[in-house]
């Protein structure tokens, strides 16, 4: 099953998508900032991201950007999950290399059939 790592500095929002993609059968890696998901990106290798946009340390924009210029992620999907639905926000997102957005507060099937169209 594909791995996913979910960065988020919420920890009650990361629990909840990390108890349903765990759910499904997906193995999961956690990280509450950015920073810390290129860390975790450095050290292991996962099939997709789904990250929140405003985040302390690193934000998920600037993180989306960074982790296209490794070339072990330069195609691994990354969904941004998060309360900004602004379309400035969203070109942002798609600028940096986001695959897709997806709006909080979240429902978990439309989740998992996203991520099924996604991961292959």
């Amino acid at each position: 099953m594909a791995t996913i790592l979910v960065v988020d500095d919420s920890a009650s929002l990361r629990g909840m998508v990390v108890f349903t993609l765990k759910h499904e059968g997906y193995e999961v890696l956690e990280a509450e900032n950015g920073q810390q998901a290129l860390d975790i990106a450095a050290e292991n290798k996962f099939d997709l991201v789904l990250a929140d946009v405003n985040m302390p340390i690193m934000d998920g924009i600037t993180f989306c950007t960074e982790l296209r210029k490794r070339p072990s992620a330069r195609f691994t999907p990354v969904l941004m999950l998060t309360t900004d639905s602004s379309m400035e926000m969203k070109q942002k997102g798609k600028q940096a290399g986001a695959t897709g957005w997806l709006v909080k507060p979240f429902n978990p099937e439309k989740l998992i059939s996203t991520i099924k169209r996604v991961v292959r």
